[in-house]
């Protein structure tokens, strides 16, 4: 009853419009399906194996949407190619190219997020703004044609600095804005805006969030 009570409480605080991504890594499939049972579709993983696991085990709910939020390894891809419905995490040209691989192998087009860098951890993963613009500029993307491009996602730094947190996700929210007015205008697709966690979501909303990424609010803390 914790996780739905959970759940009602942050859904109904949340804009209309924003999808909620409920990350379910490191809870078992038994905090999966409390989640399911009040309405919670759309649930993040950030490990493989761990999906894979968690997706046999619920094979039973086929309309769940299993989002990959981790980083993820080239040769890994083609475990979760075949299902997967969103990947937030690309931070290079070379995944890219592996995703549009493994998708036409599937017979499937593979929407992905491009991951900023806009945070001051230099642990956190991702491509630089400069990085990502100079990564579309160049226009390999477009003859992939087992991927989309959809959007992009960022975390902020880890800090009670809500002002920092702001000026990071507005970072990430000009990057979006340049890149969708120089190579997306024409394309309706590349509309998601993946940041805001836990801590900052409400805030991420205000700089322009589509997607909020929340787990501890819902299952708390890990238990694996």
């Amino acid at each position: 009853m914790r996780i739905q009570q959970n759940l009602k409480r942050i859904q109904e605080a949340l804009p209309e419009g924003i999808t909620l991504v409920a990350v379910s890594k490191y809870h078992p499939s038994a905090a999966i399906r409390e989640a399911y049972a009040t309405g919670q579709r759309v649930f993040g993983e950030s490990r493989v194996q761990e999906l894979m696991q968690k997706r046999e085990e619920l094979a039973d709910l086929t309309d769940i949407e299993w989002h990959f939020i981790g980083h993820l390894q080239r040769n890994k891809v083609k475990y979760i190619a075949p299902f997967v419905s969103l990947i937030h995490s690309v931070d290079s040209i070379e995944l890219l190219r592996e995703i549009d691989r493994q998708g036409a192998r599937c017979g499937r087009v593979i929407p992905c997020l491009l991951e900023l860098h806009v945070a001051a951890e230099t642990t956190k993963a991702g491509l630089t703004p400069e990085e990502c613009l100079s990564l579309l500029e160049a226009g390999e993307w477009r003859n992939l044609t087992h991927v989309q491009l959809c959007g992009m996602m960022t975390m902020a730094t880890f800090t009670n600095d809500s002002e920092q947190i702001r000026r990071e996700f507005h970072t990430a929210y000009t990057c979006f804005q340049t890149a969708r007015h120089r190579y997306f205008a024409d394309d309706p697709q590349f509309a998601i805006r993946s940041w805001g966690m836990s801590d900052d979501h409400l805030l991420a909303i205000q700089e322009g969030s589509t997607h909020v990424r929340i787990g501890t609010d819902i299952f708390g803390e890990r238990e694996y």
